[in-house]
């Protein structure tokens, strides 16, 4: 089996509603995103995942949530910006640009700060 991951960075505001305690205030992170692919087969050249497509791919993602107000924009506008709710939506969006390929999503992690992360399994 094999692991493929990356890491990526995205700079934004949120406010957690119903918090009741200072998140529930506007705030920023460095957001640091990690995904982790995985699978047992490699290509015809001897790559597991191309590390220039989940890149490109995660990048697409994140590049709507960078330096806004993650309150403001889908799915947050229903559902609170939250670490685990980051995670999980970008699981979701990235499943798409996997179709067809031998890799699946192992996870996705999200850290708000060094020493805080959620990581996500999708089912």
């Amino acid at each position: 089996m094999y692991r493929i991951s990356i890491e990526r960075h995205f700079d934004a505001a949120h406010y957690l509603r119903e918090y009741e305690g200072k998140c529930e205030n506007l705030h920023g992170h460095r957001y640091k995103v990690t995904a982790n692919l995985k699978t047992d087969k490699l290509d015809e050249i001897g790559l597991a995942f191309d590390f220039t497509v989940l890149k490109k791919s995660i990048d697409k993602i994140l590049e709507r949530f960078d330096h806004t107000c993650l309150n403001d924009i889908d799915p947050f506008t229903s559902i609170n910006p939250s670490s685990e709710n980051i995670a999980s939506t970008i699981c979701s969006e990235l499943k798409p640009y996997l179709e067809g390929k031998t890799v699946e999503i192992e996870s996705i992690q999200v850290w708000e700060s060094p020493d805080a992360w959620v990581t996500y399994f999708p089912d």
